[in-house]
């Protein structure tokens, strides 16, 4: 196996961060070419210090000096900016593109590295809830994997290896429920940042778990499973496994089910996906099922977390629905964190933002651009108006 040069846009990130440490274990089989973030210029100087890329990109242009001068004696370029981003990806130096920016800003690069021709290890779910149909044509097209890096759909695409042309007659998404399984409404009213962002099993960035914790985040999986797998929104199930020691299955038409389980431990998907289809050794800690005498499962619930209904609601749609999805739970979740609305207006924020921002059966990539600033701005006058 050669050194595969990979790219990490976002690696200040939860998900970018645990790549590095799973590339450190591996420095024969993989070596870093690119490191990109928004605005976390400290952290990406001492990464890039350490790893010592071709390449450096800060989102941020203001922060450019700062990194340029704190890299100016190792031989690193610099940029800065969206369109770098943007750009970088298409560097022949790079075999492998890891995608971790977190939302709507992962579309681009994501688009121009498939277009470049790069494997692409997807951690941004974003990009194929926005822009699905889009992105897996374009994939086709220049006939580029897209490996997911999310632990339900790397659990999905474990199972499915080796069974074509088995066909599936059901994907199974297993959720944890988040720190508030089984709240009432009433008590998910009360509910603040600090408790939302306490996840019973995952170490995560803060939006994604604030998603986790509304079960938005799952919402967002189905979308993106559609996609991925090319199988409709009615043979996507999700069960809540409070454990997570199950990531996901799939039923096929024999009846048989298979599981791929595991820690809740995102440097395992991780890792998979920039070795794929070799199994790499590591140190992580192993599952022992003494310390699991029992897994459980349970229905989600939908009335209360009706974040899940809108998204099947969006998916059946189709069109710019799931892009508005998107825009507006993003701009909801930031009101969250920065306790200005409650933990319920999230939903109230979607379910107002789907039913007001224009609909557009079969959008292009542009509709999608203004459909996502539409909505954030409508979203952003919605919680105006919430009393908190």
């Amino acid at each position: 196996m050669e050194v595969k040069k990979i790219a990490i846009l976002g690696s200040t990130g939860s998900i970018g961060t645990q790549t590095l440490n799973v590339i450190s274990q591996h420095t024969d089989k993989f070596c870093v070419e690119v490191l990109t973030a928004y605005k976390n210029a400290d952290l990406l100087i001492r990464q890039a210090k350490e790893f010592q890329p071709g390449t450096v990109v800060i989102g941020d242009e203001s922060q450019y000096e700062k990194v340029k001068d704190a890299l100016a004696s190792d031989p690193i370029k610099v940029f800065a900016g969206k369109e770098s981003i943007n750009r970088i990806v298409e560097s022949g130096e790079i075999d492998f593109v890891l995608t971790a920016i977190v939302g709507f800003a992962g579309l681009e690069p994501t688009l121009n590295a498939i277009r470049a021709g790069k494997t692409i290890g997807l951690a941004n779910k974003e990009t194929l809830v926005v822009a699905g149909e889009i992105v897996m044509a374009e994939a086709e097209q220049y006939g580029v994997p897209l490996i997911p890096v999310d632990s339900e759909h790397s659990a999905i695409f474990q199972c499915l290896v080796g069974e074509y042309p088995n066909k599936v007659k059901k994907l199974i998404l297993t959720a944890s429920g988040g720190p508030f399984r089984g709240n009432t409404f009433e008590q998910l009213q009360k509910r603040t940042k600090a408790d939302a962002l306490k996840h019973p099993n995952w170490e995560m960035g803060n939006k994604i778990t604030i998603d986790s914790a509304s079960m938005v985040n799952k919402g967002l999986e189905v979308i993106e499973a559609r996609w991925l797998f090319d199988i409709p929104a009615d043979k996507i199930d999700i069960v809540v496994h409070p454990q997570s020691v199950i990531h996901s299955m799939v039923q096929f038409y024999d009846g048989s089910i298979k599981a791929q389980m595991g820690l809740p431990d995102m440097r395992i998907p991780i890792q998979y996906a920039l070795s794929f289809p070799q199994r790499l050794p590591n140190n992580f800690p192993d599952l022992d099922f003494a310390n699991y005498p029992q897994l459980s499962f349970e229905k989600p619930d939908i009335e209360i977390f009706r974040s899940i209904k809108i998204a099947y609601h969006v998916l059946e749609k189709g069109g710019n629905m799931p892009c508005v999805f998107n825009a507006a739970n993003e701009i909801a979740v930031d009101a969250f964190l920065k306790e200005q609305i409650q933990f319920t207006d999230i939903f109230e924020a979607l379910e107002k933002a789907i039913t007001k921002v224009s609909y557009i059966r079969q959008p292009k990539f542009e509709d999608l651009i203004a459909t996502d600033i539409a909505t954030r701005q409508y979203t952003e006058q919605i919680i105006k108006q919430m009393k908190f």
